[in-house]
C-alpha cells in the first residue's frame, strides 16, 4: 500500500510541477472565462434584465465560467494519457512495480487538483461579480469545483484509454464539448430549452456542477436566487443528491477506465 501512495504521489507532484513551470499556458486557460465574464457578461448585463434570472447576469454567469475554468485542465488529462502512450513515456511508467489502476488513479488525482486550483484562481473575481468573499461561500465553491473536476477528469480518462487514438479523442472533444458547455447552464436559464434539450443536460456532468455552483450561492447569500437549474420530473433533486450523482458518475467512469487500462497492450 505504501509503495501504492507513493506512486499515487508522484504523479500528483509531477502535475503540480508542470502547472507551476508553464505559467504562460496557466494564464492562456485562464483568460478565456475572465473575458466571457467582462465582455460577454458585461455586454449582455445591459440587455437581460434582473428579473428574468433573479440576479444580475455577471453573477448567473460566474458559475458556468468556474466550470470552464475547471473543465479545460481536466480534460488535457486524457489527452496526456494518450500523448504518453504515442510518446513512449506510458510504457516506461508501466515498468513501476505498482498496478495499472494505481497509475490512472494517479492521473486523475493530479488533474483533479491541477483543475481545482485553476478554478481558485478565479474565485477572486467574486467580489467583481457582487459574490461577498465569505469564508464559508468560497470553501462550498471550491469543493464543488474539487467535485466537478473529478468527474470531468474521470470522464476524460475513460475516454482516452477506450478510444486511443489522439485524432479521434480531438474529433470528439470539438464535436461535445461546447454543446455540452451550452447545455450546462451556465450562460442561459435550462427552463429556456425545449424539452429534448432539457432532457440531455439532465444527463450532462457539467449541468451538475454549475447547479452545485449556483445552488451553494443561494445558500450563503441572502436574496440571490437565481433562475432553476437541472429538474427531474419538474423539481429540483436536493443538493446532497446532485452531489452524488457527480460522484457516483466520476466514480463509474474511473472505474471503467481501470478495467480498461488494467488489460495487457
Amino acid at each position: 500500500m505504501r509503495r501504492e501512495l507513493r506512486a499515487v504521489h508522484a504523479l500528483v507532484h509531477r502535475d503540480l510541477l508542470r502547472l507551476s513551470s508553464q505559467h504562460t499556458h496557466t494564464a492562456l486557460m485562464l483568460i478565456q472565462p475572465v473575458l466571457y465574464l467582462f465582455i460577454l457578461g458585461g455586454g449582455l448585463a445591459a440587455l437581460i434584465p434582473e428579473s428574468r434570472l433573479g440576479v444580475g447576469y455577471q453573477a448567473y454567469l460566474f458559475p458556468g465560467m468556474l466550470m470552464m475554468t475547471v473543465q479545460t485542465p481536466a480534460i488535457m488529462v486524457g489527452i496526456r494519457l494518450i500523448t504518453d502512450r504515442q510518446s513512449g513515456y506510458l510504457r516506461e511508467l508501466l515498468m513501476a512495480p505498482v498496478r495499472r489502476s494505481t497509475l490512472l488513479l494517479g492521473s486523475c488525482a493530479g488533474g483533479t487538483i491541477v483543475a481545482a486550483v485553476q478554478g481558485a484562481v478565479l474565485l477572486a473575481l467574486a467580489g467583481v461579480v457582487g459574490l461577498p468573499y465569505d469564508p464559508v461561500l468560497l470553501v462550498l465553491l471550491l469543493a464543488g469545483m474539487i467535485l466537478a473536476s473529478f468527474t470531468i477528469t474521470a470522464l476524460s480518462l475513460a475516454l482516452a484509454v477506450t478510444l486511443g487514438r489522439p485524432e479521434v479523442f480531438h474529433m470528439l472533444l470539438g464535436l461535445v464539448m461546447m454543446p455540452l458547455l451550452f447545455l450546462s447552464g451556465g450562460f442561459f436559464p435550462l427552463h429556456a430549452l425545449p424539452g429534448w434539450a432539457q432532457a440531455l443536460a439532465a444527463v450532462n456532468p457539467l449541468a451538475y456542477g454549475v447547479d452545485l455552483l449556483r445552488r451553494s450561492i443561494e445558500l450563503q447569500v441572502p436574496g440571490h436566487t437565481a433562475a432553476t437549474g437541472i429538474e427531474w420530473f419538474g423539481g429540483q433533486p436536493p443538493l446532497p443528491l446532485e452531489a452524488a450523482a457527480l460522484l457516483v458518475t466520476g466514480a463509474a467512469a474511473l472505474l471503467w477506465a481501470a478495467h480498461r487500462f488494467g488489460r495487457p497492450e
